[in-house]
């Protein structure tokens, strides 16, 4: 788990900043009432694809719920990706995914000015067009596969909630959520991250491997020809809030 004194520090002073309005008791009463009803009914979800992980779940939810991030590591199929699709299918959010790569470029995350003519008058213009940065919930899969170039692209928006491209600033939509993820046996040819980068980190969660009823489960799930249907039991407005988080 990552949380610096440092860190600690600065949400505490931030906090001393704020001057949080006083909710009257029923409302704060219907709040804490409707958060318990989207806590259980998306665990219930969940579920319904997910066998086991109930630790691995319980603390990407508490991120969530707060405003963190996740670097989730695990081996190569413990469902780390399909659980990081199933909750943002659960929490009706926008969800997009990238794949890390020795190749890829800072501006195949933010997204990049690019040059358009109008057909009528010739005149040119630059057009900014987003990359998959402008999501609620990212995965960024095998973060740890892309040099630090690269992943120093999520810094600005881990923690601001924003990017710059080109001197120009994008607030990012809200909630927004980086899942990061990354696989603990294969190290050659991997760039390990940086403190500044583990830094924005809420937990690092360790995906234990599934036991032998859990993988009957699976087997069971994965075989068959049902697929299990999800419901959205909350928006992406309602669980943002006012500060980016419920």
């Amino acid at each position: 788990m990552y949380f610096s004194a440092s860190r600690r520090l600065g949400v505490k002073n931030f906090m001393s900043t704020l001057v949080s309005p006083q909710l009257e008791p029923d409302i704060l009463k219907s709040r804490i009432g409707r958060f318990r009803e989207v806590e259980g009914e998306m665990v219930r979800q969940v579920r319904r694809v997910i066998v086991g992980q109930e630790e691995v779940l319980e603390q990407v939810m508490i991120a969530l719920f707060v405003g963190g991030h996740c670097l989730i590591t695990g081996l190569p199929g413990t469902a780390k990706t399909l659980l990081v699709r199933t909750i943002a299918q659960t929490l009706g959010l926008i969800f997009k995914r990238i794949q890390f790569t020795p190749d890829l470029m800072p501006s195949d995350i933010t997204g990049t000015d690019i040059i358009e003519e109008d057909q009528t008058t010739g005149h040119r213009t630059w057009t900014f067009v987003k990359g998959p940065l402008f999501t609620n919930i990212l995965l960024a899969d095998e973060i740890n596969r892309t040099p630090p170039k690269t992943q120093s692209a999520l810094l600005e928006a881990m923690q601001e909630l924003s990017c710059t491209v080109r001197g120009n600033h994008y607030r990012l939509p809200l909630p927004f959520f980086v899942l990061a993820t990354q696989n603990p046996i294969e190290l050659e040819g991997t760039y390990p991250l940086p403190e500044a980068q583990l830094d924005r980190f809420f937990f690092k969660i360790l995906v234990p491997f599934p036991g032998r009823e859990d993988l009957a489960e699976i087997a069971r799930r994965t075989t068959g020809a049902e697929e299990a249907e999800l419901k959205p039991v909350a928006s992406g407005a309602e669980l943002a809030g006012p500060h980016g988080r419920w």
